[in-house]
């Protein structure tokens, strides 16, 4: 494959994650959990808040909306592309979370939503987190927990299977549960921790599904009859208005 043909497969994927995420993010539930996220990092007008894995930077909009300077950080140069295209008044730089553009003690917040599941060493990332909050600074970690998602199904097994073999994909699956340690390890202070359920009944969540089933299938767990008859179940559930999946979203928060 080209790395012209590279780049428009990577494109592609971008875009389906956005339209993904887009639906995620609308939800009622979503905007709530966002806005508990802000309302831990207690930010004041005119403070700074580094966004990390921001992606295409609704949080970055909507804490501006509230007076902060907020800078939005991500890997990915597609996801930035979206965020400065959707937000191009906001501040987006190019970065992973293990090497922040910061200098020591520099931001009054930090925030990871939807992010430390993705590292292989979430520690490194709250060390660099540690570094560039200055003292008494606030961080906010929002994730779920991979194997805790639940879907309503005729096939428990197959469910099972599917959900536990899709979060052993993952860098650090069970990140949320992990984020009260990793923050005491790190040095942070008046660690809390609360967990907020999210339930989806909404058709549009079918493609969250498709991006847990169509990983594993191509990993070979399950073959691929077992994924679309799967895939059908979901869909027919939908149509029926028998659609449910649930997941815990862990809330984490300190003091530097």
């Amino acid at each position: 494959m080209s790395k012209s043909q590279e780049a428009v497969g990577e494109h592609r994927g971008t875009e389906a994650l956005l339209a993904a995420l887009d639906a995620a993010d609308q939800t009622p539930n979503a905007t709530r959990l966002r806005a508990r996220s802000y309302e831990l990092l207690s930010p004041v007008p005119g403070s700074t808040v580094v966004d990390v894995g921001c992606g295409a930077g609704r949080a970055v909009a909507e804490l501006a909306e509230r007076g902060i300077h907020a800078v939005g950080v991500d890997p990915s140069p597609w996801m930035l592309a979206a965020a400065r295209k959707r937000w191009p008044e906001a501040e987006f730089r190019e970065a992973g979370a293990e090497d922040l553009p910061f200098a020591d003690g520099s931001v009054h917040g930090y925030r990871a939503d939807k992010v430390f599941h993705e590292l292989q060493e979430p520690g490194r990332a709250v060390a660099e987190a540690r570094r560039v909050l200055r003292p008494g600074g606030r961080i906010v970690l929002v994730g779920q927990d991979w194997d805790g998602i639940m879907i309503d199904s005729d096939d428990a097994a197959l469910t099972r299977t599917i959900v536990h073999a899709r979060a052993d994909l993952l860098g650090t699956p069970h990140a949320g549960r992990q984020y009260r340690s990793l923050l005491l390890a790190g040095g942070f202070d008046d660690v809390t921790v609360e967990v907020h359920t999210d339930v989806f009944t909404d058709p549009a969540m079918l493609s969250l599904l498709a991006r847990l089933a169509e990983p594993v299938c191509a990993a070979g767990v399950v073959g691929r009859d077992q994924a679309d008859e799967w895939l059908a179940e979901q869909r027919r559930r939908a149509e029926a208005g028998r659609f449910l999946v649930a997941i815990p979203f862990f809330v984490a928060s300190a003091a530097a």
